[in-house]
């Protein structure tokens, strides 16, 4: 399954730097790292959003299929920006590792369907390339279940937003797959990361106190009752 690097570049006290960028226009004393860090719980607190935009996440994601980082392009908010593992450059000529969903490994007719077809793929690839067509058109054989690694750059209220909905139990499996990860590997990186990933990378429904979905999956009751 996938996994995912969190780099150095990424802020390494997320809590603290909110605190000194807003200390500075309220005319506050900076040089205290005890009130940056209450400064800066009392934006978290306030719903501040606006400061959550300082924190930075640069990462690495690795072996996510190729869909879920389409699904990952669609959170846009605070100009994140990426760099995606070429289809163009990339020899997938001797093979390329795909994700396979849960449903299908568990089941053995499914599986040897699935594995069938992807193979079918890439000897049609190989054989295209026998013809000696352009690489960047045998890659439109490419399924969007291939694996994929991108270098992504966001922060942290473009995270929080995307935990509201992409935790959900109705949101794509893999995509719920990788916010977990990405919870994991960032309260690994520090503490004060550690503590925003419990208490605000969430689903919507922990978020509202309700269920906002039309088909709701019964975890909490919806808004109108």
């Amino acid at each position: 399954m996938g996994k995912i690097i969190i780099q150095e570049e990424t802020t390494k006290d997320p809590i603290s730097l909110i605190g000194r960028e807003a200390g500075v226009c309220w005319g506050a004393d900076i040089t205290n790292a005890d009130k940056n860090y209450k400064r800066g719980m009392d934006c978290l607190v306030s719903g501040h959003g606006r400061t959550w935009e300082y924190p930075q996440v640069y990462m690495i994601l690795d072996g996510y299929s190729a869909r879920v980082i389409r699904e990952l392009y669609t959170h846009i908010g605070g100009a994140p920006t990426r760099l995606q593992a070429s289809t163009r450059y990339i020899n997938y000529q001797k093979g390329f590792p795909y994700v396979v969903p849960p449903t299908i490994a568990k089941n053995k007719e499914a599986s040897e369907i699935y594995h069938k077809a992807m193979d079918d793929i890439l000897h049609a690839m190989q054989s295209l390339e026998t013809l000696e067509l352009p690489r960047e058109d045998i890659g439109m054989l490419l399924p969007l279940g291939m694996e994929s690694k991108v270098v992504f750059r966001t922060n942290l209220r473009n995270l929080i937003d995307m935990s509201h909905q992409r935790l959900c139990t109705r949101a794509y499996w893999e995509y719920r797959q990788l916010m977990n990860d990405l919870k994991q590997a960032l309260a690994s990186y520090s503490e004060e990361w550690a503590f925003l990933t419990e208490h605000y990378f969430v689903a919507k429904c922990d978020e509202y106190g309700y269920c906002t979905e039309a088909k709701s999956c019964g975890r909490k009751e919806k808004r109108e009752k």
